[in-house]
């Protein structure tokens, strides 16, 4: 047996923390209705323990080129777990949560240096306990349905040219970029998305709050009859959980939402006042796992169905777990060259699926050379003789 003996051992301390930040240039300029991304980035974090047994993970794609959440990882994080239970995940989860107290900051940073630690933490578990973490959380199932998001604007390749490789590369569906033009622009636009797949795959508009509600309504309506899944983040962002209501309610659109809060309880506030259909928190903007699995918990209790905001390396063991999970939310390798070169034993995408592995833990294994390339921090260890090691 390769896990940790609990009899006689009932503790699993950890030793030290490494990170390292990964950012990658992307080939082109993906713009989305208010913003655009030129690189993509991301944190490993690895937790080593006394047993020898390591927590590693990638996460975010926060753009963190002057190392911020590797700070405050290493100076406020970290000198509190050192020496503490790696199973003891709640507990840590509690003792990291001054990070994001700060006022004159933003809270996300502090939130995605949680995530890091508590993503690592519940690959420890799953490895102690010699279990995937799609089984730790619940079990429910071991495939799931898998999309891609696209649609971006000037990219230089057409919507017909995209959605016939997307549909040939095996995916169930796309995440189709709206809210940067106009409702009747747009609504063209997915429309011949639409007619390139056919009625059967999944087409979903995503806003990114881009459009008033008046606006989106107009773009729902204009699109009914092209099987629009649901809306994402239809709305401006300073009254959305109402303006996403009104949405819902005129148009008869379903509505999804959720990676923008922060917290749990900023999520059942969306479910409470019937906000969205679907709630796509990112575990990894907003505390990691712990947290995820507390809003999933209440969006059972409100009939909302789970997805997640991108990160597919951690999504597909939450959303495999609980039996209202929905889509894996990938990119095309050149939006996301981190997920496609990163991991040695990406699963591969069938018939619009993906299955779920059964390796302990995330079950992850990383390309060093891939990470090494990229990497644009020297790896920051804390241990207990020394704190910011380079």
């Amino acid at each position: 047996m390769n896990g940790i003996d609990t009899k006689n051992q009932p503790k699993l301390r950890i030793e030290r923390i490494e990170t390292d930040i990964v950012r990658v240039p992307l080939e082109t300029d993906y713009k989305g209705s208010h913003y655009h991304m030129t690189h993509r980035s991301t944190i490993l974090t690895r937790i080593f323990t006394d047993q020898g047994i390591v927590g590693e993970i990638y996460t975010g794609d926060e753009d963190d080129g002057n190392g911020q959440i590797q700070r405050i990882i290493h100076e406020e994080i970290a000198p509190r777990m050192i020496g503490q239970d790696a199973l003891a995940i709640e507990r840590i989860w509690e003792l990291a949560r001054p990070a994001t107290f700060n006022i004159l900051r933003d809270r996300r940073l502090g939130l995605v240096a949680m995530a890091c630690i508590d993503e690592a933490l519940w690959d420890i578990f799953g490895k102690a306990t010699e279990q995937p973490l799609w089984r730790v959380w619940g079990g429910y199932k071991d495939t799931l349905p898998i999309i891609c998001t696209g649609g971006y604007y000037g990219t230089g390749v057409s919507i017909e040219e995209e959605l016939t490789r997307v549909h040939d590369m095996g995916y169930r569906g796309m995440k189709f970029k709206v809210g940067g033009l106009s409702p009747e622009e747009d609504a063209k636009r997915f429309i011949r998305a639409r007619k390139v797949v056919g009625d059967d795959f999944v087409l979903i508009a995503d806003a990114n709050q881009g459009w008033t509600v008046d606006e989106a309504v107009k773009f729902a309506n204009l699109v009914r009859d092209y099987n629009l899944f649901y809306f994402e983040e239809p709305c401006r962002w300073d009254n959305d959980r109402k303006f996403m209501k009104d949405v819902r309610y005129k148009s008869g659109a379903r509505v999804c939402a959720g990676q923008s809060e922060m917290s749990a309880s900023g999520c059942r506030e969306l479910m409470q006042e019937g906000s969205i259909d679907f709630c796509n928190f990112d575990a990894s903007w907003s505390g990691g796992p712990t947290e995820w699995r507390r809003v999933a918990a209440i969006a059972s209790s409100y009939g909302v169905r789970m997805a997640h905001h991108e990160e597919a390396q951690i999504s597909i063991h939450l959303l495999a777990s609980i039996p209202h999970g929905s889509f894996v939310d990938t990119f095309v390798p050149e939006r996301d060259p981190i997920w496609w070169n990163i991991l040695e034993n990406r699963p591969e995408i069938k018939d619009g699926m993906v299955k779920v592995g059964e390796e302990p833990g995330y079950g992850w294994v990383y390309d060093e050379k891939f990470i090494k390339k990229y990497s644009v921090s020297q790896m920051v260890t804390n241990n207990q003789n020394s704190l910011l090691q380079k």
